[in-house]
């Protein structure tokens, strides 16, 4: 079992910056693939980033992709989310999640985090 907490969310202005961090607690952080995704007001939870166990391999959504960039440290057990150039639709809470496969689909993650809210100003 594993246990998330995120930080780094705020209030940003279009076209600004933020980096997302997600703590895991336990001893085995590094046999679980870790996932970003997001949920905006009244929308359904979306796919954001992934990386793989080893961190050698990353999955992003379009609507993120050369934006956003997914690390981890097995080390530190942390995953996290640099996110530059920033969009007001980029706005939503961000979820860090926790499986054992790597998936775009939120059912396939067993553990999350609270979530951290991130709202982009135009």
């Amino acid at each position: 079992q594993v246990q998330l907490v995120e930080s780094g969310g705020g209030l940003v202005q279009a076209g600004g910056s933020l980096r997302l961090s997600c703590a895991a607690s336990g001893r085995t952080f590094s046999l679980y693939v870790m996932a970003w995704f997001r949920q905006a007001p009244g929308k359904e939870r979306e796919f954001v980033a992934v990386i793989s166990r080893n961190g050698g391999s990353t999955i992003y959504a379009d609507s993120v992709k050369g934006r956003f960039t997914i690390a981890r440290d097995n080390a530190r057990n942390t995953v996290d989310l640099q996110m530059n150039s920033l969009k007001p639709e980029d706005t939503a809470v961000y979820y860090c999640a926790a499986g054992f496969g790597v998936s775009l689909k939120y059912n396939d993650y067993r553990y999350w985090g609270q979530g951290t809210q991130v709202t982009v100003s135009s």
